[in-house]
């Protein structure tokens, strides 16, 4: 029997773990997926707090060595406003999804988590001494507790029974990498064009060739039964807003993001507690899913 069954071996999850197995606590980890994202993926944005956490865990400079820092600073009435003096940590960290996720996993697997990946979660049972856990192999597993870190679409959340209400995506926005064949100048002034009048807009170079393009989306789609942008789609939006595609080309990923937000009614039912996307979900500009999501981890463990 285990202490903890965590459903979800993203950040969250990952966190999550590595939190309890500090206190000794027997701990596994189900993820659905076989194996790990695919290598091309977005950049996330880690803020303040989560590197905090991260120095306070003794993980700071692996994160360093593989990101890109960026000062940390705002605008106020269109005049730059940098971070107060003194502010420790006084950056942003850029670094690739899966790079941060192969890290935070790895974390969790020194100090001894299980990960069982091609195990989603498709039941529970709760009673007073604990919990069953039926997943897709058919195994049923028993843990004292169940922590459901499983996204917005979250399994564990529907198997509770517990709702996810708040505001539907009232603007859609596309976001990838690919390549261009337009000249770097031609873009350039494009750009700056558009941006005059499209508040949502970047087509900026990420290096080697490629290019971090988001535009909005001609249409809204409900996000968690649309299927995946086409570099058609991306193509047909750059044309609506600045009359050309730049010849897009050869993407390295796709995706779509919308400005829904929503709070699960209840982060515990019994035994069960949720966490990260599975209990709050917002627009991911900026990374607060994320960062919240450490956050909830760290407080939870």
């Amino acid at each position: 029997m285990f202490d903890v069954v965590i459903a979800g071996c993203g950040p969250t999850g990952a966190v999550l773990a590595a939190e309890l197995r500090l206190h000794g606590v027997r701990v596994l980890v189900l993820e659905a997926e076989t194996g790990p994202v695919p290598s091309f993926a977005r950049v996330v944005s880690l803020h303040v707090r989560s590197l905090e956490i991260l120095a306070m865990r003794g993980l700071l400079d692996r994160f360093l060595e593989r990101g890109r820092r960026r000062p940390v600073g705002g605008v106020f009435a269109a005049i730059p406003k940098p971070a107060p003096p003194g502010l420790e940590s006084a950056v942003l960290l850029g670094i690739p999804q899966p790079v941060a996720n192969g890290l935070f996993e790895d974390h969790a697997a020194e100090l001894g988590a299980q990960v069982r990946r091609g195990a989603a979660v498709t039941g529970l049972e709760q009673d007073d001494e604990g919990v069953t856990v039926v997943i897709s192999t058919g195994e049923r597993l028993r843990s004292r507790y169940v922590v459901g870190c499983d996204g917005a679409r979250s399994t564990v959340r529907k198997l509770l029974g517990v709702g996810f209400p708040g505001e539907p995506s009232r603007n859609d926005t596309l976001m990838g990498e690919m390549e261009a064949t337009a000249p770097p100048e031609e873009i350039a002034a494009a750009v700056a064009e558009v941006q005059r009048t499209v508040r949502v807009f970047t087509f900026g170079p990420f290096g080697e060739g490629v290019y971090r393009v988001i535009v909005p989306a001609t249409g809204v789609r409900e996000h968690r039964a649309a299927p995946p942008p086409t570099l058609a789609d991306f193509s047909g939006a750059l044309r609506a807003v600045a009359g050309t595609d730049f010849g897009v080309h050869s993407p390295r990923w796709l995706s779509r993001f919308g400005d829904a937000t929503r709070l699960a009614e209840r982060y515990r039912a019994g035994r069960v507690l949720l966490a990260g996307d599975a209990a709050h979900i917002h627009p991911p500009a900026g990374g607060q899913g994320l960062n919240l999501g450490l956050q909830d981890a760290v407080n939870l463990g």
